[in-house]
C-alpha cells in the first residue's frame, strides 16, 4: 500500500485518505483536513517560515485526533496583572525552537495579547492579555488552531511566592556580589593609602566612590534584613537579622562620620557583611522551594478530567454515553470509565471490566496488580491493558494520593531547623552587644572623653562583635561537605543534613529499587522435558511475551537472544498470563492458577510443580509455568536481584555501630529472603506508605534517629519523616525532591561513607563555632577598653575568618579515614 506523508504534521498515512490543496502552483498533500485548514492558516499569517525551521524527528498528532479545550479548566490559574490578566499554561505539541517561534509570532498577532513567552525546556507559557479586548477561551482555541494543545499548569500561591522570593534574593546578592567586588578594588587603595600615604584629594575620592558603591547594598541588597530588624524591633524580638543590620549600618554609619573627620572608612566591612549573608539566605530559599515542589508533583499525579458516566447503574456501561468533567467536580458515587493508559482519576471501586494496574509509585508493589469487579483502585495509579468502570468512593483530600501528601506535608513541616536554634542565641547576643556599645560610650562620656573618642570606641563594639566568623562557621563547613559529598556521588540538598547525618543511629532501607536493582530479571530456566533445551523454551516464551506490556514478560524477553517467531491468536488472561500458537502449538506461560484453568497438570510421577512453586517464593522469586499439550514443559524463575554492594555497605553500616532494617511493600517471603541475602537483620514486610511513616514515626519518638533510603513516590512519606531522607539517584522525581539527599551513584557504600564525613563536618562545625564566640570573648574586652583600634577589629575580623575557612578546608584532606 503507497504511503504519502502529511505536509503539516508528517505523519505518513494511506494515500487513498490523501486530502490535496494546491499552493502556489504546488500539490500538497495532508493526512486529514484539520492539518489542511491548519497549513492555510499558517501561511496565511505569514509564518510559514515555520515549516522551513522546524527540525523535527517523529511526526506530530494530526489535528482531527486532538480534543476540545475546555477554558474553564483554566480559570482557577489567572490572576491580575495591573490592568490586565495572566496566566501560566503547558502547551503539548512543542517539539523544537521552531514550535516555540510560531506560537509566540501567533499569539503575538492576536488582538488584545500583550505578551507571551514560552520556555522551550519545559514548554510552560506565560500569557498576557487586555480582557476587554480577548478572552482566554479566543487565546486557546488560537494555540488549538495551529495544532497545538494548551493544558493547565497548577501552582499553589505558597510555591510561587517561594519562588518569587528566591528570585528576588538572587537579584540582590547578584547586585551586592557585583558591586562588593568593585568596592575591594578601592578598598585595597585606601589600607595601602594608611600605611603608605595618599594624596588627601585623591582619597577623598576613593572614599566617595566606595560609599556610592556601598549605599546600594546596603538600602537596596541589605532592605529585606533592614525590613526584618524593624519588624522585630517594634515587638522587642531580636533576630540574626537584626545582627546583620546593625552590625553592617554601624559600619556604614562610622565610616560616613570617618570620613566627615578625616578617619578611616569601613564601606568594605559594611558591604561583605551583607553579600555573604545573602549568598547563605539564598542557598536556604532555594531548598525550601525545592521543598515545596515535591507537594506541587505529588499534586500533579492526578489527572485534571475524568470521564464520568452520565447515566450509572446500567446493564451495559461500556456503551454509555460519557462526559469529561474538571476532577474537582467529581463526586462519590459517579461511575467513571478510564482506558488503558490513563491515570484513575480518584479512589474507587471496579463495578465492570478487569485491567491491571501499575500502583508502584504509591505503594511500593513492585508488579502490576490485577482489578477485577469488587477490586478497589487507587487514584493516581496508571490503568494498563483493558477498560476499566469503577464507583467513586473517595475524592479530593480523602483520597489516598492526598493522604500521602498531607503525611509529605506535616513531615517537612517538624524539621528541626538549625536557623531557629541560631535565631535564639542572637535573640540574647544582640541586645547584649547593644547594651555593651551603649555603656562603653556612656562610661567614656562620663569620664571626660572627647565625643570622638567615645563614639569610636562605642562603634568598635560593634564592629569587632559583626557576625562574619559565626555567619561563615557553618556555611563554610556545609558547602565543603556538600562539595565533597558530590564528588562522591551524593547529592547533599541542606545543610541541616550535615548535623542530621552525623547523629543517626538506626539506617532503614526500602527493598525494590534501593536494596535490589528494582527490575525484574531471569534468574533459571528449568527444563521438565529434557528433549527440550532450555535455549529452544527460551525463545518460544520471548516470542509470546514479547507481545505483552509487562514487566515479567520483559524478564524473559530481555534474556532471549531471538529473533522472535510468529506468533498468532495472541492473548492475555489478566491476572493470570498469556497464551499464543506458534506453528500449530499453543503455548501457555502464567501462574499457577492460570494452568490449573488451562487443565495444564501441576504434578507428574516424578515433580511436584505446586511444591516447586512455593519453595522458589518462600527464597523471593517469581514462577511463570510454561506448557502446553496438558503439560508443564518449563519453569522461569524471576528474580529482582540485589545491588551488588547490598551486603557490602550493609557490612560498613553495621561496623559503624547503627541498625540497620528492611521495609517493603512486598510480600513477608520476598521481603524476608532479600533481608537474609544482604545480611540485614531486621524486615519488615507489606507495609504501605503511611505505615512506612508511622513505623518511622514510631522509632523517632523512643529516642531513635533514623535515615532512610528509598527511591518511589511511595517512600515519600518515610523519607520526609526520618531525621535524613536519601533517595536513590535513578529513583522517582518525588522520591528525589522528598529527601535531602540522591545518591546520584546509586551506590549504597556511599551512605557509610556519608555517615563518616558527616562526623568529621560536624565536627569541625563545633570547633568553628567555638572559635567564633572565643573570638568574640577574648575581642570585646579590648575594644571596651579602647586598645582595639577600628583598623585592628577589622583584622582580628579577617583573622577570625581565616582560621573558619582554613579549618573547613581540614575536610578535603582524608576524606575517606
Amino acid at each position: 500500500m503507497a504511503l504519502q506523508t502529511c505536509d503539516h504534521c508528517q505523519l505518513a498515512f494511506p494515500e487513498r485518505d490523501a486530502v490535496s490543496e494546491t499552493v502556489d502552483g504546488r500539490e500538497r498533500v495532508f493526512c486529514c483536513s484539520g492539518c489542511r485548514t491548519v497549513f492555510l492558516l499558517i501561511r496565511s499569517e505569514g509564518l510559514d517560515a515555520f515549516y522551513r525551521k522546524r527540525t523535527w524527528d517523529s511526526p506530530g498528532l494530526p489535528v482531527n485526533q486532538q480534543k476540545k479545550v475546555d477554558a474553564g479548566l483554566f480559570t482557577e490559574d489567572m490572576r491580575q496583572a495591573g490592568q490586565e490578566q495572566e496566566i501560566d499554561i503547558l502547551i503539548e505539541g512543542i517539539r523544537c525552537a521552531s514550535c516555540v517561534w510560531l506560537n509566540e509570532k501567533f499569539l503575538a498577532r492576536t488582538e488584545g495579547v500583550a505578551y507571551a513567552r514560552i520556555n522551550y525546556a519545559t514548554h510552560k507559557a506565560r500569557i498576557r492579555w487586555d480582557p476587554d479586548r480577548v478572552t482566554l477561551d479566543r487565546i486557546l482555541k488560537r494555540i488549538q488552531s495551529i495544532g497545538y494543545v494548551p493544558r493547565p499548569h497548577r501552582e499553589s500561591a505558597h510555591f510561587r511566592q517561594q519562588k518569587a522570593e528566591a528570585r528576588d534574593l538572587l537579584v540582590r546578592f547578584g547586585t551586592a556580589a557585583f558591586l562588593s567586588s568593585q568596592l575591594m578594588i578601592y578598598s585595597v587603595a585606601l589600607y595601602a593609602g594608611y600605611f603608605q600615604g595618599i594624596d588627601p584629594a585623591t582619597r577623598s575620592a576613593i572614599e566617595f566612590i566606595a560609599m556610592a558603591l556601598t549605599i546600594p547594598v546596603i538600602f537596596y541588597s541589605g532592605m529585606p534584613f533592614i525590613k526584618n530588624t524593624f519588624i522585630g524591633l517594634r515587638h522587642l524580638h531580636f533576630t540574626m537579622d537584626a545582627l546583620i543590620t546593625i552590625g553592617s549600618g554601624s559600619a556604614f554609619v562610622y565610616s560616613v562620620y570617618q570620613m566627615v573627620i578625616g578617619g578611616t572608612v569601613y564601606f568594605d566591612t559594611a558591604a561583605m557583611i551583607i553579600t555573604l549573608i545573602l549568598l547563605g539566605r539564598y542557598i536556604e530559599t532555594t531548598a525550601k522551594c525545592r521543598a515545596a515542589e515535591t507537594i506541587e508533583r505529588l499534586s500533579e499525579l492526578s489527572p485534571r478530567e475524568s470521564r464520568v458516566l452520565k447515566q450509572t447503574g446500567a446493564a451495559d456501561p461500556f456503551s454509555q454515553d460519557t462526559a469529561m468533567i474538571p476532577l474537582a467536580e467529581l463526586k462519590k458515587g459517579d461511575w467513571v470509565k478510564v482506558l488503558p493508559g490513563e491515570r484513575i482519576p480518584a479512589d474507587g471501586r471496579v463495578v465492570r471490566g478487569e485491567s491491571e494496574a501499575d500502583e508502584s509509585l504509591l505503594t511500593g508493589e513492585s508488579l502490576p496488580v490485577f482489578k477485577s469487579p469488587g477490586s478497589t483502585v487507587i487514584g493516581g495509579a496508571i490503568n494498563l491493558f483493558g477498560t476499566l468502570i469503577f464507583e467513586v468512593t473517595g475524592t479530593g483530600k480523602d483520597t489516598f494520593l492526598a493522604a500521602i501528601v498531607q503525611s509529605v506535608e506535616d513531615a517537612q513541616a517538624r524539621k528541626p531547623r538549625l536557623q531557629l536554634l541560631a535565631d535564639r542565641i542572637v535573640g540574647y547576643f544582640v541586645p547584649a552587644i547593644l547594651l555593651l556599645a551603649g555603656i562603653t560610650t556612656a562610661v567614656y562620656l562620663l569620664n571626660g572623653s572627647p565625643t570622638n573618642t567615645a563614639l569610636m570606641a562605642g562603634i568598635s563594639v560593634l564592629v569587632i562583635a559583626c557576625p562574619c566568623s559565626l555567619g561563615l562557621a557553618t556555611p563554610l563547613a556545609v558547602l565543603v561537605f556538600t562539595t565533597m559529598a558530590s564528588a562522591q556521588g551524593i547529592l547533599i540538598k541542606g545543610g541541616d543534613v550535615l548535623e542530621k547525618a552525623s547523629s543517626i543511629d538506626h539506617v532503614i532501607l526500602d527493598k525494590t529499587g534501593t536494596l535490589t536493582e528494582g527490575r525484574p530479571t531471569l534468574r533459571e530456566v528449568i527444563a521438565v522435558d529434557p528433549i527440550f533445551g532450555k535455549e529452544y523454551l527460551c525463545r518460544m516464551a520471548a516470542s509470546i511475551e514479547n507481545l505483552a506490556e509487562h514487566s515479567i514478560g520483559r524478564a524473559i524477553t530481555v534474556a532471549s537472544d531471538g529473533p522472535f517467531l510468529p506468533v498468532r491468536d495472541f492473548r492475555v488472561v489478566l491476572g493470570r498470563g498469556v497464551k499464543g500458537t506458534i506453528g500449530d502449538t499453543e503455548f501457555l506461560l502464567g501462574n499457577r492458577a492460570f494452568m490449573l484453568d488451562s487443565k495444564i497438570a501441576l504434578h507428574d510421577p516424578v515433580t511436584d510443580f505446586d511444591e516447586m512453586d512455593q519453595s522458589y517464593e518462600k527464597t523471593g522469586n517469581t514462577v511463570v509455568f510454561m506448557g502446553w499439550e496438558g503439560k508443564v514443559r518449563a519453569l522461569f524463575i524471576i528474580t529482582d536481584i540485589l545491588r551488588q554492594e547490598s551486603a557490602a555497605a550493609v557490612r560498613e553500616i553495621l561496623g559503624l555501630g547503627r541498625e540497620v532494617s528492611l521495609v517493603s511493600g512486598d510480600n513477608r517471603a520476598t521481603t524476608e529472603a532479600a533481608a537474609a541475602a544482604a545480611g540485614i537483620p531486621s524486615a519488615v514486610p507489606e507495609m504501605s506508605p503511611l505505615e512506612k511513616r508511622e513505623l518511622i514515626r514510631g522509632l523517632q519518638e523512643k529516642g531513635k534517629k533514623v535515615m532512610m533510603i528509598g527511591d518511589g513516590i511511595n517512600d515519600a512519606p518515610a523519607l520526609t519523616e526520618a531525621i535524613v531522607g536519601i533517595a536513590m539517584g535513578k529513583g522517582t522525581d518525588i522520591a528525589r525532591e522528598s529527601a535531602d539527599a540522591v545518591l546520584v551513584r546509586n551506590d549504597l557504600t556511599l551512605i557509610p561513607s556519608m555517615i563518616r564525613l558527616a562526623g568529621r563536618a560536624y565536627s569541625v562545625i563545633r570547633q568553628n563555632i567555638f572559635w567564633a564566640f572565643f573570638y568574640n570573648i577574648v575581642a570585646l574586652p579590648l575594644a571596651v577598653s579602647g586598645i582595639l583600634h577600628p583598623i585592628m577589629a577589622a583584622g582580628a575580623m579577617a583573622a577570625s575568618s581565616l582560621f573558619v575557612v582554613t579549618n573547613s578546608l581540614r575536610l578535603r584532606k582524608g576524606a575517606d579515614a
